[in-house]
């Protein structure tokens, strides 16, 4: 597993766009070596037309099956506190979640 980089300074929270651009200024020297040690260890890479081409064609697959579930209020209730400590949509959790536990029990 490659080590992502994450020497300082990293981008805090802006009050205004014009600040923001003054911090990006200011610290364009320290960026520049990070995307060049990226770049030379292989973490940062080219997107190529062929690696354009297959993102976009994975973009434009058809959306999935709505399905209507009627879940348990306390379940639903715990699923957005859960997802939020994981730092995901509450129902990407679930989702998540559901994939989980059927792909391990069809192993069975």
């Amino acid at each position: 597993m490659k080590k992502l980089i994450t020497t300082e300074p990293t981008a805090p929270s802006f009050n205004s766009e014009a600040e923001e651009a003054a911090w990006w200024h200011k610290n364009r020297a320290t960026h520049g070596t990070q995307m060049l040690a990226a770049a030379k260890s292989g973490e940062a890479q080219v997107l190529t037309k062929t690696k354009l081409q297959e993102r976009l064609a994975a973009s434009r697959k058809p959306p999935a099956r709505v399905v209507a579930l009627r879940i348990p209020e306390a379940d639903l209730a715990l699923a957005p506190q859960q997802a939020e400590r994981k730092g995901l949509p509450y129902q990407t959790y679930i989702k998540s979640i559901l994939h989980e536990t059927l792909a391990e029990r069809a192993k069975m």
